[in-house]
């Protein structure tokens, strides 16, 4: 089973991937647009509830702004607050995020769990960085921020690390490189599928720019027989995949 939530002007909501704090829209649509996603995923019994803390939402952006060395990124401030507002609404206790670059995805996710935007307590929070010398910039950013103590930050090929890998996870987030002819997503998935806790979420990044490369990954979630749902959200030209087992 798949749906789709996808925002009026997607296509025409950019940003300059040099500049991941400039302000590209009112703060009001931004939180209409990803409330309206929310929603979305909550009516499709992906998500339990549609409620974070904005407040700590924004202490977690500004923390970001003011300590994370972040030379360039995709993810957009409607995808910022998604994936934060995922993450504060589920409560993983083990988040793995799988290509973390310098550190912003993998803090989208862990700052509802660690730093100044934190509202619970998770037991593992994991990101893995190919590339030791992007992976020694997110390591920086995070002493920065103060929680390094509550990070496990890895250098490894994530799909190694992930066959190795002897707990199990109830939040995986992917932003892998997708620009082999292989479906990196895929063979992550393929990894880690019986390590997934029942209710488990993977968010997929890059699923609208990067089909052509993820469309096995895309395939797999989408049927029922493996994920209960799985919603494209569709609120910029990147997108986010996200699959409930």
């Amino acid at each position: 089973m798949s749906c789709e939530y996808r925002c009026a002007g997607s296509n025409y909501y950019r940003m300059d991937y040099t500049h991941p704090h400039e302000v590209l829209e009112r703060p009001g649509r931004e939180i209409a647009i990803v409330n309206q996603a929310l929603e979305a995923l909550h009516l499709a019994g992906i998500l339990p509830g549609t409620e974070y803390d904005e407040q700590r939402f924004y202490a977690h952006r500004e923390a970001v702004r003011n300590h994370f060395d972040i030379p360039w990124t995709a993810i957009t401030p409607r995808m910022q607050r998604l994936i934060y507002a995922i993450n504060a609404i589920v409560k993983p206790r083990v988040m793995i995020a799988a290509g973390i670059f310098c550190g912003n995805t993998f803090i989208c996710n862990a700052g509802a769990a660690a730093g100044p935007g934190a509202c619970y307590s998770a037991d593992r929070l994991i990101g893995i960085e190919w590339d030791s010398e992007k992976c020694r910039l997110a390591r920086k950013n995070i002493r920065r921020l103060g929680i390094a103590d509550r990070c496990e930050l890895v250098v490894d090929d994530a799909r190694e690390y992930l066959v190795y890998y002897d707990g199990t996870i109830d939040l995986l987030f992917i932003d892998t490189d997708t620009s082999e002819k292989q479906d990196l997503y895929f063979g992550i998935l393929q990894d880690v599928y019986d390590k997934l806790n029942e209710g488990a979420l993977i968010l997929a990044h890059n699923s609208v720019n990067s089909f052509s490369h993820v469309h096995n990954y895309l395939d797999c979630v989408r049927n029922g027989t493996n994920f209960r749902n799985s919603m494209n959200v569709v609120i910029d030209m990147e997108g986010l995949e996200v699959s409930l087992k």
